[in-house]
């Protein structure tokens, strides 16, 4: 293959990237309650109508499920293969394993907040302004600001240099 071919190729994969992206985009767009500004859907994500999305939101293959509420705050990142999941079965209830009746609880993500791929978010958890959630974490407790988590289940083990965080933040050095 001749160097001009080559390039010929990549140029068509770069055609295909951007529209695979810009679709991905606007389904994501289509289907959320809102959408902020410079919304970023790298790869295939499914949000629910109960989805709620500040600026510079960051996809790279995200499914959220379920009845409840999910906000995600500014410059939010997230790596490949995650999920958030609001509703879970109730399992003391009338029936075993478990009833009809769903269990709905709301997720909220704030700020500058970063998950890499294939973590699990379930219901009724609140991340932190600028958490870092592990590859492969299951979050199923509240993590605090500022913390690193990770782990099935996600717990804390070590914290950000908070003063260098709010330090970049005032500076307004975002990613």
């Amino acid at each position: 293959m001749k160097e001009s071919e080559i390039r010929v190729h990549c140029g068509k994969k770069t055609i295909v990237r951007k529209i695979w992206k810009n679709l991905c985009t606007a389904i994501v767009k289509c289907d959320a309650a809102k959408t902020g500004k410079k919304l970023t859907v790298n790869n295939y994500s499914r949000v629910t109508s109960n989805t709620y999305l500040s600026d510079n939101v960051s996809f790279n293959g995200m499914r959220i499920s379920g009845a409840g509420r999910v906000e995600i705050g500014k410059y939010f990142h997230s790596g490949k293969g995650c999920n958030i999941i609001t509703d879970t079965h109730n399992y003391e209830g009338t029936m075993i394993p478990y009833d009809k009746t769903d269990i709905v609880r709301s997720v909220k993500i704030d700020d500058f907040v970063w998950i890499g791929s294939f973590v699990t978010i379930l219901g009724g958890v609140h991340i932190g302004e600028g958490a870092i959630i592990q590859a492969g974490a299951v979050v199923v407790n509240d993590i605090p600001p500022f913390a690193i988590g990770g782990g099935n289940p996600a717990i804390v083990f070590k914290y950000r240099d908070k003063e260098h965080f709010l330090q970049l933040k005032e500076a307004g050095l975002y990613n």
